[in-house]
């Protein structure tokens, strides 16, 4: 997948670009197209990259985005024309990682704006390519830079305001999904693929490379690339383990209709129609008993192996302690009042 964006950068007092804003980012330009934005971009077809544009560089890609698109990036082009800002154009490769801050944050606005779906764009790196800044209630600020600002804020008598000391900024600031509802918008990184119909509560918490596939209910924690299948629920505090630190390898995912309590988590696939008892946190390797729809015992497994059953209820037996894994027949229905996000 080729992507590109025109976008406005913020820099540090060093001239260093520590953040960009791509307003309306796009994927699989036709081949002149994409041969003209690598042109423009001073790169071999093929290549990522990016380049500051001046006023003849940005009519070069206005002039350029008439032909290709209807009018929405020839828009864009002419509403970024007198921007404070420096103005740029960013090329992006699924497959390649990103080597350059405006390609980090690219990457992330594609899979905001539902452009790019988890695990689809290589992301190796990021971390080391994105700078830890000062979110801030006039943009993003470096940490060098934050006392002097801080202070000349107090010498006008305002405030600067810190809302966090991150390397990714909350969603909201850059992008707002069609039909969500975002309790608390300060929990949901840059770079979380929210579906349609999603309602997250304010305990609910959405990493970036990770989300909803469509209409869901997020009282809890998703972490970085876990899915979420539609018409699931994460009950309060529930949680799901991710892959960015212990060493884990295995991507965690929820199938759709599935309920994971409050309190509970899981450490492996989920298949559709699934319930984890609340409390109960099912790791990859916990022991479970496979039990038949009258209660026998099937098989004693790791949880893991059960990962592609779908239908099933998670719970642990509150005499034996023994963690239970037994088929059931009713679906997990979401109220489709409360998720008619209109």
């Amino acid at each position: 997948m080729i992507a590109f964006g025109l976008g406005i950068a913020s820099r540090n007092s060093a001239l260093d670009i520590i953040e960009t804003f791509f307003p309306l980012p796009a994927v699989n330009p036709g081949e002149d197209f994409a041969r003209e934005l690598s042109a423009l971009c001073g790169l071999e077809p093929g290549n990522s990259g990016y380049r500051t544009l001046d006023a003849e560089g940005l009519e070069s890609f206005h002039a350029a985005a008439s032909q290709a698109f209807e009018h929405e990036q020839e828009r864009t082009a002419a509403r970024l024309r007198d921007s404070d800002g420096p103005v740029l154009l960013c090329i992006s490769r699924s497959q390649s990682p990103p080597t350059s801050v405006p390609e980090a944050f690219l990457k992330l606005h594609l899979l905001s704006h539902r452009l790019a779906r988890p695990h689809e764009q290589n992301l190796d790196g990021i971390f080391s390519v994105l700078h830890n800044l000062a979110w801030t209630s006039r943009g993003p600020v470096s940490l060098q830079d934050l006392p002097g600002m801080q202070l000349q804020a107090r010498k006008k008598g305002e405030t600067l305001s810190v809302h966090s000391v991150d390397k990714f900024p909350k969603m909201s600031d850059y992008v707002v999904p069609s039909g969500v509802r975002l309790a608390d918008s300060a929990r949901i990184r840059l770079g979380a693929y929210i579906g349609e119909g999603t309602t997250v509560m304010h305990e609910g918490f959405i990493n970036f490379n990770a989300g909803t596939e469509g209409q869901a209910m997020i009282e809890g924690r998703i972490s970085a690339g876990v899915m979420v299948g539609e018409n699931s629920d994460l009950g309060g505090s529930s949680s799901t383990m991710g892959t960015l630190s212990g060493g884990g390898t295995e991507i965690v995912s929820v199938g759709r209709n599935c309920l994971i309590g409050a309190n509970a988590g899981i450490g492996m696939p989920l298949a559709d129609g699934c319930i984890v008892e609340a409390g109960l946190y099912l790791t990859a390797g916990a022991v479970v008993r496979e039990l038949d729809a009258e209660g026998n015992l099937v098989r004693t497994c790791k949880a893991l192996e059960l990962s592609g059953l779908a239908h099933r209820l998670f719970r642990r037996n509150s005499l034996t302690g023994a963690i239970e894994c037994l088929p059931r027949k009713a679906h997990v229905a979401l109220n489709e009042e409360l998720h008619a996000h209109n």
